[in-house]
């Protein structure tokens, strides 16, 4: 809105061509969404304590020390980021960019789905929301209407291939498959942060180093002069994502202030599925699907420990892990909360620096 606004009047006041500056703008979007959250956010948890009595329902069968810790703690917290990623995107993004639209319509469908799962649990008692097949169902609409609207957008010999991290030049085409492809990226980023966030804090912080990387490389994607240094495929105008991915990063640092230990709110559904789906988008958009699976490397590991223990109980009887997703085995190991939030961070940052690596090496 700003870049539409003020840029046009940087002839008569020339202080205003730093908003043709896309590294200001997204500066600005990390700053504004920061400061939504801290604004907003003692009204919304003030809000949410009222509404939902309770707080969120804790699960019988998980740790037992989350019924004591956790019990009367709102959920939906996730509102917090969505208003201030939407508000300080709007503002400072270029909207006639139609890659800014795919990654907020992603972010917002799937932050309406979780708040109707969060919503029927709340008001339900019960820990049980939307039915799973449902759920799913509106994730996989969601997702094959923002890659079909990928594959319009982007260049014609880039519409519907897949490129290989480590390898020059090497660009796979999908064909038809590519948009189904695009789904399952978006839908299992989604679910695997879903599954992440169990503990406080544990989610938002890899969440927002996740975004923090690919900050950078759609600024890189989108710069013809950067991409071909470092030979990436060039991607005109997903350079703009950088806005968005900013104000990601502010609002998930406002959010992480009231999810911090003890946390005062959690951002539920609301919020993990919609950040999830937020990745999974950008990483479509940018060419980068594999690279996000390096970057979210921490949220793949939860995902599949799941996977597993299912399977194994399904075929065996037995469990590989003594509770799944993998953080909540390390806290039946005795592990103190903050010690795994913290140790899952480290890991975190060292998979976000592998996959930065794959800029260089290829």
């Amino acid at each position: 809105m700003l870049y539409h606004l003020l840029y046009p009047l940087a002839d008569q006041f020339p202080a205003f061509n730093v908003f043709r500056y896309l590294t200001f703008r997204t500066g600005g979007a990390v700053m504004t969404a920061l400061v939504i959250s801290f604004l907003i956010g003692p009204y919304l948890i003030r809000l949410l304590r009222i509404r939902q009595k309770g707080g969120q329902p804790i699960r019988d069968d998980g740790p037992e020390s989350h019924l004591l810790t956790k019990q009367g703690t709102p959920t939906m917290g996730g509102l917090m980021i969505l208003i201030a990623v939407v508000f300080s995107t709007l503002l400072w993004a270029d909207l006639a960019n139609g890659f800014v639209w795919v990654a907020l319509g992603v972010t917002v469908s799937y932050g309406v789905i979780g708040f109707l799962d969060d919503y029927l649990k709340v008001s339900r008692r019960n820990h049980k929301g939307l039915p799973g097949k449902m759920k799913l169902l509106l994730q996989f609409a969601f997702a094959l209407a923002a890659a079909l609207w990928c594959v319009r957008l982007m260049p014609e010999h880039l519409s519907t291939t897949l490129a290989v991290p480590f390898f020059k030049g090497t660009l796979v085409n999908l064909g038809w498959f590519f948009p189904v492809f695009g789904v399952f990226v978006m839908v299992g980023a989604s679910n695997s942060v879903n599954l992440t966030d169990g503990l406080d804090g544990l989610a938002i912080v890899p969440v927002m180093i996740a975004a923090g990387v690919f900050m950078l490389i759609a600024y890189l994607v989108g710069n013809s002069v950067f991409s071909g240094y470092l030979q990436l495929h060039y991607v005109p105008g997903t350079g703009e994502l950088a806005t968005f991915l900013g104000a990601l990063v502010g609002g998930g640092l406002g959010f992480l202030w009231y999810n911090a230990p003890p946390a005062r709110v959690f951002m539920g559904d609301t919020g993990s599925l919609a950040l999830g789906g937020a990745l999974g988008a950008v990483s479509v958009i940018t060419k980068h699907e594999l690279v996000l699976a390096i970057v979210g490397g921490l949220f793949v590991l939860e995902t599949v420990s799941v996977i597993v223990q299912v399977m194994s109980f399904k075929l065996t009887g037995k469990r590989v892990f003594r509770m799944a997703p993998l953080h909540h085995h390390f806290e039946k190991k005795g592990w103190a909360e903050p010690t795994i939030v913290i140790r899952f961070w480290i890991i975190a940052t060292i998979l976000a620096l592998i996959g930065l690596s794959t800029l260089k090496l290829r």
